[in-house]
């Protein structure tokens, strides 16, 4: 797949995105929302990937913002179609994923980019990160559902202190409260990540895809439970099912097959 702002490559069934925006500390522009949409999609829809690795190009930064110069003449009709596509189309996309994304934070990752970040599954920070919200030091909110992913995350008194007063936290800070899972070395971080996603690759693909559906309709008040309850029906139509009883009851690893 070729990009101008991403590098994308499937690697042992792992899709590694890359936002490629260096000098511009892989701010979120339109160009690179739109191919972020394309490569989400493509992630949904292919058989041979069974996890993603999000993360941006050198040591400073994740993703440091969006673009503000392409929105600042913007107005209030503008600025919800901006909001609503973005979510629709990249973050709600993310989380709505069938795949497990992970988030592997170089640097900083600061208003859009803590939000890519928080719509990914799991969130990995190199020790050197630095995360936030900056948005009302610009007179405006989180519009990529920050607002609504980090209270998830942390509470709801953390994340208005965070939004309210647009400090940047720490990696270890992040940790600690839940932001991120787990906080490693810089060069550390995409192995980190690897290592979950081989741990992932073991499992059925479709169970998994179904957990991640229920545990996501849980946070977003969706009928969690009605979507595990069917889910869970869901899962003894399917061959990884019977291969994995089968591999149970025999004492063998389970070959899984995605069907």
């Amino acid at each position: 797949m070729a990009y101008q702002n991403l590098i994308s490559e499937v690697k042992e069934n792992i899709l590694y995105v890359t936002i490629n925006r260096e000098k511009a500390l892989n701010a979120l522009n339109k160009d690179t929302l739109a191919e972020l949409a394309d490569v989400i999609a493509y992630a949904g829809k292919t058989e041979e990937v069974r996890g993603v690795i999000l993360t941006g190009t050198g040591e400073k930064a994740f993703v440091a913002g969006a673009d503000i110069k392409e929105f600042s003449e913007y107005n209030g009709k503008q600025g919800e179609e901006l909001a609503k596509r973005g979510q629709d189309e990249v973050f709600n996309a993310i989380e709505n994923s069938p795949k497990p994304f992970i988030a592997a934070v170089n640097g900083f990752a600061l208003g859009g980019g803590l939000e890519l970040a928080m719509a990914c599954h799991i969130r990995i920070a190199s020790d050197n990160a630095k995360l936030g919200l900056p948005e009302v030091t610009l007179g405006l909110i989180p519009g990529y559902g920050g607002t609504q992913r980090l209270t998830q995350l942390v509470g709801k008194g953390k994340a208005i202190e965070m939004i309210t007063t647009a400090n940047m936290i720490t990696a270890a800070e992040a940790e600690k409260i839940g932001l991120v899972n787990h906080v490693v070395p810089p060069t550390d971080l995409i192995s980190k990540a690897e290592e979950i996603l081989n741990l992932v690759k073991q499992r059925a693909p479709l169970a998994v895809s179904a957990a991640i559906k229920a545990i996501i309709a849980s946070v977003n008040n969706d009928n969690g439970y009605t979507t595990e309850i069917e889910a869970f029906g869901r899962c003894f139509e399917t061959a990884d099912f019977k291969e994995g009883v089968s591999a149970f009851v025999e004492k063998r690893k389970a070959n899984f097959s995605g069907h």
